[in-house]
């Protein structure tokens, strides 16, 4: 079963949602019409004065994808998945840096440095992390415009990330940090209790190795430094870990659990949950919270599939969950593309053509119908609006043109910034 339908009067007042048997007999009765596609609202011809029942919005936050459920007498109404686009945001500012740095050494008119005379506002956060929240908030907002949402629930979670890099890490050094009051060999030695990390060998010299070498791009991050004698150093050379360590699962298991892993994803968490918290309480609802601990003992006692959607639905206290839907929505953040006029090299000297304009109410990235003379119909987005000869879906492949003035062409819903699909669970 897909999502509930979400209902709006005459006066655009969220009425509750809807199971979409019922909205099909509306529209079909000519008693309500459609109001928008994504995520998919009907529209009644008439003013209704009906209590509604409460829904509760609750969100699971995570660095690239966030879970939203809408959740209504315990059962699940409607779910989507939020897919970020932090990381492309990250990637487009590194370029565009890197463009502005060859633009410097080129010959161009001498710009005084105005980054001294910069100051960062309380609360800032890189684009790519403001990007999390802001879009999280947009769809809060948006769903309250179409369902009568009394109470927000959301997952507060904290990663610590000393204990993701160092599990056996307690006391003192977990309230000083790693570092404080050792020099990075000082670090190791106590790290591998001054042991050769392949051979076990001690009372020996040592030298700091490292697990991936810098020829298959090993960094020198101390998670990937460990100690080794002079003979395992010689004999691993550039070889990976698993490759020097073939005939040794139990070394290389043993090896690997002292390596640290990734804190990219838990830092982004830990970054913005408080910003988005504060954000969802000035929209005047009340906002509570809930553990990640307390989230997967719920879905663990409901016996229920990871997924973010799910776990969204389990955050905060549930005693009960039944789930109404089989296909949440998948909203991936697109953007609406970039003010670059043309995509340059890795010199910054242009490399294609003028990308696409909008061509009067047309944009690239709209979804249309179209009715072909022979009366196909297909349903896609337009890849193409330089003008109305150059307009293009594609099918199955396939390029198919769509002129307007030659073809039927009905604008389905217009592109605002996200893609839309559906998952059959």
């Amino acid at each position: 079963m897909s999502n509930f339908v979400f209902v709006l009067d005459s006066t655009k007042k969220p009425l509750d949602p809807c199971h979409p048997a019922v909205a099909r007999k509306l529209l079909n009765n000519k008693k309500a019409a459609i109001f928008r596609r994504y995520p998919f609202t009907i529209i009644l011809f008439k003013t209704v004065e009906a209590q509604t029942q409460p829904v509760e919005l609750k969100l699971d936050p995570g660095s690239k994808t966030t879970g939203i459920a809408l959740v209504r007498n315990n059962q699940v109404i409607w779910a989507a998945e939020l897919t970020h686009r932090g990381s492309k945001i990250k990637s487009d500012l590194d370029n565009r840096r890197a463009i502005r740095r060859s633009r410097r050494n080129r010959k161009t008119r001498y710009r005084k440095p105005r980054f001294l005379n910069r100051t960062k506002a309380q609360g800032w956060l890189p684009p790519s992390l403001e990007h999390r929240v802001l879009t999280t908030l947009t769809w809060v907002k948006r769903l309250i415009k179409f369902c009568p949402i009394n109470s927000i629930a959301q997952e507060l979670v904290r990663f610590d990330t000393q204990v993701i890099q160092n599990p056996e890490i307690s006391g003192v050094q977990y309230q000083q940090g790693t570092l404080l009051g050792y020099e990075i060999r000082e670090y190791l030695l106590e790290k591998w209790q001054r042991k050769c990390t392949y051979c076990q060998k001690e009372n020996i010299p040592l030298q700091i190795e490292y697990v991936v070498p810098k020829a298959k791009g090993g960094t020198d991050r101390i998670s990937n430094l460990c100690l080794a004698c002079k003979p395992c150093n010689n004999r691993k050379g550039t070889k990976s870990i698993e490759e020097f360590l073939k005939g040794k699962p139990n070394v290389l298991q043993r090896v690997k659990t002292q390596l640290k892993t990734t804190l990219r994803d838990a830092a982004a968490v830990n970054s913005t949950r408080w910003k988005l918290f504060n954000n969802l309480k000035e929209l005047g609802l009340p906002v509570s919270c809930g553990s990640g601990g307390l989230t997967k003992y719920n879905r663990t006692k409901l016996n229920l599939e990871k997924a973010h959607w799910i776990d969204a639905a389990c955050v905060g206290k549930v005693e009960n969950l039944v789930i109404k839907i089989n296909q949440p929505l998948l909203i991936k953040a697109c953007g609406y593309g970039s003010r670059q006029m043309k995509n340059v090299n890795k010199y910054g000297f242009p490399r294609s053509k003028a990308k696409q304009k909008p061509y009067g109410n047309w944009k690239t990235g709209d979804i249309v119908l179209l009715i072909t003379k022979k009366g196909e119909k297909y349903v896609n987005r337009l890849l193409a609006t330089n003008n109305p000869s150059a307009f293009e879906i594609r099918v199955e492949g396939k390029r198919i043109k769509a002129n307007p003035k030659s073809n039927l062409l009905i604008k389905v819903f217009a592109k605002d910034g996200y893609s839309y699909t559906f998952r059959e669970v």
